[in-house]
């Protein structure tokens, strides 16, 4: 089946090119010593594509919303009956004081015919936080390495969400399939970080578990993910 990483692998490939197409993408906003990163994603599983699985990937740019800009994707089956949407938020940020550049003159917005009006999922992603009277469980550490970065330097967000796949109990991701994944990502890691994974697992009362990996360095969030299996 397909990974919640490889979803995000092939998910920050589409939005790289449909960027550049639309003149925004990588390229664009170098020359202004700027760049995307992603803040906030929302993903719903609704069956996981196999392998030899012949599947299309639709994504789609949706304008700002207020420090935000959406950007939502679709990928189906030959049928075009949806298997996994999402909606994701990213920002703009200075390349060089990692502060948030707002009202970029490159970035479309409604008014010139490029953003899309469909939804995959209607509300952005949320606020994703462990709760506050919880005592999470320390699972592992991880030192972020070469395999790790991307060209910007820092963790690839897929990255993320395999260091928390891989803090649940392997009986629990190998035997529930993930329906639904929700991600904050608040501080970049970079080379030679270590960042200390906990996990709180929440029982629900339909019988599915809740899980919630929170990925610290030092006193700092970095990311906190809410995985439904």
């Amino acid at each position: 089946m397909l990974k919640p990483a490889s979803f995000m692998d092939l998910a920050q490939e589409a939005a790289n090119r449909h960027a550049d197409i639309l003149g925004f993408g990588y390229d664009d906003l170098s020359e202004t010593k700027t760049l995307w990163v992603l803040s906030r994603m929302h993903v719903i599983f609704h069956r996981h594509p196999v392998w030899r699985e012949e599947i299309d990937l639709l994504t789609w740019h949706k304008g700002p919303s207020m420090m935000f800009y959406l950007r939502d994707f679709r990928l189906t089956d030959k049928d075009g009956l949806a298997l996994v949407e999402a909606t994701t938020s990213w920002l703009v940020i200075d390349a060089s004081t990692r502060r948030i550049v707002r009202g970029t003159a490159l970035m479309a917005d409604e008014s010139d015919g490029t953003a899309g009006r469909d939804d995959a999922i209607a509300e952005p992603c949320g606020k994703v936080q462990m709760p506050r009277e919880a005592h999470p469980e320390l699972v592992g550490k991880h030192r972020v390495s070469y395999s790790d970065v991307d060209i910007n330097g820092h963790s690839n967000n897929a990255m993320y969400v395999v260091w928390a796949m891989d803090a649940v109990d392997y009986d629990m991701v190998s035997a529930r399939p993930l329906r639904e994944m929700k991600i904050n990502f608040s501080h970049e890691t970079r080379p030679g970080d270590i960042v200390e994974l906990y996990l709180l697992n929440v029982p629900e009362e339909d019988g599915s578990v809740r899980c919630i990996v929170e990925g610290r360095t030092g006193d700092r969030q970095a990311f906190c993910v809410e995985l439904l299996f």
